[in-house]
């Protein structure tokens, strides 16, 4: 029940999103994030790769427990297969603290402090992930998920490793 309550939480602080939902069969929005030194991180330098993006929040208590688990699905999967997107939400002093305690992760973390991205997403509550082929559609979309989901997110991470 508490897991649930913080689930419901974490969704009722995350503003609502105006932008369409991108959905399976979709292309993804090119540009996903900034890193802390301006940089763009854009789904075009992962071409042929899968990509797991992760809209996340600190005052998510999944989204937490969820970081180190992509990492190692990232790891065990390898860096030439798979890439890891964790987008924080949050402002840039936040987002810096943030990147400073999770420094040992080598997934990619970047930050979308007004959101704009996470609309291009269709992000409307936290946790939100997609997952995203070689070719850049979307195979899934994951709101507001937990750890029933993790066996379907499995299956969908292999498929898509799996594609040619």
């Amino acid at each position: 029940m508490r897991q649930l309550l913080q689930l419901l939480f974490c969704l009722a602080l995350m503003p609502a999103a105006r932008a369409a939902m991108p959905d399976s069969g979709d292309i993804a929005p090119n540009l996903v994030g900034k890193t802390l030194s301006g940089e763009r991180v854009e789904m075009a330098a992962y071409k042929g790769k899968v990509v797991v993006v992760s809209f996340w929040a600190t005052w998510c208590p999944y989204c937490l427990k969820e970081l180190p688990v992509l990492e190692n699905i990232q790891k065990l999967a390898g860096a030439d297969k798979l890439q890891v997107i964790a987008v924080n939400t949050e402002e840039r002093q936040v987002f810096r603290r943030a990147e400073s305690m999770l420094k040992m992760l080598t997934l990619k973390l970047a930050y979308d402090p007004d959101k704009t991205i996470a609309a291009s997403y269709g992000v409307r509550g936290i946790p939100h992930m997609l997952i995203i082929g070689r070719d850049g559609k979307i195979i899934r979309v994951y709101r507001g998920y937990d750890e029933s989901s993790l066996d379907a997110i499995a299956a969908d991470l292999n498929d898509a490793i799996d594609a040619e």
